[in-house]
């Protein structure tokens, strides 16, 4: 066995060691409309058909928002065609069944309308240097608009990277999208020349050309609105490495893409490389990936659809291991493509939600602007499904931005806002929010954040120990029959004994302080835990029921 490989296989079992669950994570899939790959399956040419549509969008949002993805790179420019109204560039096909035609409603802000309402980022997914076939809707508005940004290569039409105009169309195009529409971010794609285009200048020149078209469509989205984050799908191999080359398929050499470069000079705030490899051509370069970070986010592209008969017929752990490894090296992951995802190939689904079983929150980006406050006057009482949670909206500082919640509960208090495991709500819209809770449940505690749109959270608010302990009391402790559990919270320092009592007051049992009393020698039915005191005085701590034979 090489050596290489061997190294390969103990990062693998020492990451699948690894069962931490981060709180801050990208973890984002490519929802591919082109064609309708991902959606949509049928056309909109009806007000039934137009809902049916954006039925079936809902369903595949409900199952990303299942399994805990937050990012959605959602294709708007297809090739030159794009899926919301413009006036640059005509619609494409894939929602109405007529490249030209208005499908009826706007499916871009269909998508970041639902997208938002289940806590999830929403970015723009721009196809920007192919524009299709020669002869398609794409390349014959190009044509009329500005030839000179046109090239053919054989049948097919690309924007021409080496003209001066296509870095100011492109940041035209992505510009009035950041204008006109809430989105989280620009994410581009084939951002570089062609494989089949014959570069016939030297590969800094290139590498100069490429990045002017990436910077002009930064400048200009940053204009408009600083914490639309912009990102890239570079090729998934940036260069050869010391000790493991590429084979001639990179992005740096071949296509002239210097991602790394975007990223550490603030023209990109995150990379989501297109990782569809496995063995030697992935584990060293997604390190490669993560050494180069800078002050920005990463995540690898993860080619799942590889996992199809029809394809490399790759297992299911080959998956597995590549995001393990990802998350051991700091890097988010990207699912390419969503339905291979949503259509459980393999078991893929089950394994993510296994694999991610908590949320998490988005990276923030690198700002100068200040935190937001924490969110004020706090509260959380018992409803009947459970618990209502409302706070005094927070004001941004901005006047085109808003601030978004996140939500955390916990049997244990304060509340540890740094696990991800008590979080139960991210980019919540509202200041008000029911918890659903058995009253037989263990009684919660809660905090609650701001989140500007850099991702930057403020210091958490949570009510007061005294509040805490007068909210535990309104509910049931928590009992499984034959051991009472006592948060900590209602164990003052001048509790040292509990008594349990019958509902007629009688008491039946007494026991030192703790937070685990056993109590399966009760009979089933409704008790009061009581603290002693002097004077036949007691302090009430709260109520449980046994109920044994269910």
């Amino acid at each position: 066995m090489k050596r290489t490989t061997f190294l390969y296989i103990l990062i693998a079992l020492f990451a699948l060691s690894c069962k931490a669950q981060p709180k801050h994570e990208l973890r984002a899939a490519w929802l591919t409309t082109v064609g309708g790959l991902d959606w949509p399956h049928n056309y909109a040419q009806s007000t039934k058909s137009i809902r049916r549509q954006q039925e079936e969008l809902c369903r595949t949002l409900d199952l990303l928002k299942e399994a805990h993805v937050n990012t959605v790179l959602f294709q708007t420019r297809i090739r030159g065609t794009v899926i919301y109204p413009s006036t640059q560039e005509p619609w494409d096909g894939c929602t109405s069944g007529n490249p030209g035609q208005n499908p009826g409603y706007d499916p871009l802000q269909f998508a970041i309308d639902e997208c938002h309402r289940r806590g999830m980022e929403l970015h723009a997914w721009v196809v920007t240097i192919p524009i299709g076939k020669w002869n398609g809707a794409g390349a014959r508005n190009l044509m009329r608009r500005n030839p000179r940004l046109v090239k053919r290569i054989g049948d097919e039409a690309y924007m021409n990277p080496e003209a001066a105009g296509t870095a100011d169309y492109l940041a035209d195009l992505c510009g009035d999208i950041t204008k006109r529409y809430d989105v989280d971010g620009i994410h581009l794609d084939y951002i570089r020349y062609p494989e089949t285009w014959k570069i016939n200048i030297n590969r800094q020149t290139g590498r100069t050309y490429i990045t002017r078209i990436a910077q002009a469509i930064s400048q200009r989205v940053k204009s408009i609105k600083p914490w639309v984050k912009m990102s890239c799908s570079p090729i998934g191999k940036y260069k050869d490495l010391d000790r493991q080359e590429s084979y001639g398929w990179n992005a740096y050499t071949r296509v002239c893409q210097d991602a790394q470069q975007w990223l550490r000079d603030g023209i990109m705030d995150q990379l989501y490389p297109m990782m569809y490899f496995d063995g030697k051509h992935f584990y060293p370069f997604a390190s490669d990936w993560s050494d180069n970070r800078y002050d920005g986010q990463t995540a690898a592209g993860l080619g799942i659809y590889m996992l199809s008969p029809k394809e490399r017929n790759w297992s299911l752990s080959a998956v597995e291991r590549q995001m393990n490894v990802a998350r051991q090296m700091g890097l988010g992951h990207a699912y390419f493509r969503t339905k291979f995802l949503t259509d459980n190939v393999k078991g893929i689904y089950d394994f993510v939600c296994r694999f991610d079983a908590t949320l998490a929150l988005t990276p923030a980006l690198k700002t100068s602007t200040p935190a937001p406050a924490a969110p004020q006057h706090f509260s959380a009482t018992p409803s009947p499904s459970g618990y209502r949670l409302s706070w005094a909206p927070v004001t941004s500082q901005h006047p085109n931005e808003y601030i978004v919640y996140t939500v955390y509960a916990s049997t244990h208090y304060p509340v540890n806002t740094n696990d991800a495991n008590n979080i139960v709500a991210i980019r919540w819209q509202d200041t008000t929010i029911e918890i659903k809770r058995q009253k037989t449940e263990a009684p919660l505690h809660f905090a609650v954040s701001a989140v500007d749109r850099y991702g930057q959270e403020s210091q958490p608010a949570q009510p007061n120990r005294t509040t805490a302990q007068q909210e535990a009391k309104t509910s049931l402790l928590d009992c499984d029959g034959t051991t009472l559990h006592v948060p900590t919270e209602l164990l003052t320092g001048e509790i040292t004994t509990i008594a349990i009592c019958s509902m007629q007051g009688q008491t039946l049992a007494t026991h030192p302080a703790d937070t685990a009393i056993p109590v399966g020698f009760l009979p089933d039915g409704v008790y009061e835990v009581v603290s002693p005191r002097q004077h036949d005085n007691q302090q009430h701590i709260g109520y449980f029921v046994i109920r044994k034979g269910k």
